[in-house]
């Protein structure tokens, strides 16, 4: 497996030097500031792959732009409204040139309006780090008495309501703020999100369109960009919903291996794959990630390593939880990278040039020196070294002579 980093670009509080020295092999980064919708132009990828490969005083940083994460999917395709066929034509615009300049690994996901969402951005951990973590409770009392969305109330049963209120009667302003500020963050590394008043009206531009046509829209994203991908030599691969069920009244699609199925099979390329984020998809225990990774195993194109611990607080199939430790947590790591490993030996008897799969350790915790860093939440140096470290570890164990796996 390919060891890679996600890099913010150069205002990124981690330098490619410390990429380097944590051991990376490759780095995962996108165009941030290009707006959705709008196509990303050559030279302006070509810049960023310089930006990878040369540091400032211009010497080689020994690093290379592999992966993309992320090409946007704009809200107008989610919803086939406004001017989602220019969108579609931006896409694939942004396709060719990616692919002129030699990337071919394009990570992108469809969730509406919120990318991945957490209540705090730094829950302290008994270790005295601190972690992300999604509160359903907070969560809720957000929902019901800060964004006031009507139906909200539909939508959690009678216990978690009692206790969103209890909760939201103890916070004072600053706390109701910081909540508000966590829950309307845009993608990573981008510097738009949302007011309030603008969320609440994204999510009612989503009024009538439940899972199934959500479903539809994405399977006709895909039939209008793969032919592009197939045909450029891309690899495209779709991020699970973080996390993996339905917030705000909002569909998601993208949550178990059931609904992977649906938009695999219905655009049957293997253009069109999948990004096995196992802290996304573990945050639900109907989930196998080792299962998942080896039947979804020929259409996984890249892969997301990180490790969630379910809390108590239940409501069907939602939960609250927090981000583990990499070799901790609901997943086995070891039983997924070895179900990982697996695949690779078979393209490699299969003869496939992408027989080797990148990986990045996703996320961690705010340990030691990252605590003061005051970087991009859920991208510590520190932390994410360590996660990278002990995945690597496990890597070298598995394919350590003598050492059977799968």
């Amino acid at each position: 497996m390919r060891q890679t980093w996600r890099w913010f670009g150069p205002n990124d509080v981690v330098p490619l030097s410390s990429v380097r020295q944590a051991g990376a092999e490759g780095v995962v980064t996108a165009l941030h500031h290009i707006p959705t919708g709008a196509p990303w132009s050559r030279a302006e990828i070509a810049r960023r792959k310089r930006e990878v490969a040369v540091h400032p005083g211009g010497q080689p940083t020994g690093l290379a732009w592999e992966v993309v994460e992320s090409l946007p999917v704009s809200e107008d395709i989610k919803r086939q409204t406004g001017d989602f066929r220019g969108h579609l034509a931006s896409y694939k615009a942004s396709l060719e040139a990616l692919a002129a300049e030699g990337l071919s690994t394009v990570c992108y996901n469809f969730m509406p309006v919120l990318d991945w969402t957490r209540t705090d951005l730094a829950y302290p951990v008994d270790h005295g780090g601190r972690a992300m973590r999604f509160d359903l409770a907070d969560f809720a009392a957000f929902d019901l008495f800060i964004l006031e969305r009507p139906g909200a109330g539909e939508d959690f049963g009678d216990a978690l309501k009692d206790e969103a209120a209890r909760r939201f009667a103890a916070m004072d302003d600053q706390a109701k703020a910081a909540l508000a500020r966590n829950l309307t963050a845009g993608l990573p590394g981008a510097a738009d999100g949302w007011t309030l008043d603008g969320l609440r009206a994204q999510i009612a531009l989503y009024d009538g369109i439940s899972e199934d046509r959500l479903r539809a829209h994405l399977v006709d994203f895909l039939a209008e960009v793969v032919p592009t991908a197939e045909k450029l030599g891309i690899r495209l691969c779709c991020h699970p919903d973080d996390p993996p069920f339905p917030l705000l009244g909002l569909p998601r699609i993208v949550s178990t291996e059931a609904d992977y199925r649906v938009f695999l099979d219905a655009v049957p390329s293997r253009a069109n794959g999948v990004t096995l984020c196992s802290g996304s998809l573990g945050v639900r225990a109907d989930n196998d990630l080792p299962g998942m990774a080896a039947r979804l195993g020929p259409r996984i194109h890249f892969v997301h390593l990180r490790n969630v611990r379910r809390e108590a607080l239940q409501d069907g199939i939602r939960s609250s939880f927090h981000e583990d430790e990499h070799l901790k947590g609901a997943t086995d790591m070891v039983a997924t990278i070895a179900a990982l490993l697996k695949e690779e030996a078979r393209r490699r008897a299969e003869g496939r040039a992408d027989a080797q799969i990148p990986f990045r350790p996703d996320h961690g915790q705010d340990i030691l020196d990252d605590i003061s860093r005051g970087g991009q939440p859920g991208y510590p140096a520190i932390g994410r070294l360590k996660g990278l470290a002990e995945l690597r570890g496990i890597l070298t164990a598995l394919q350590h002579e003598g050492v059977r796996y799968g």
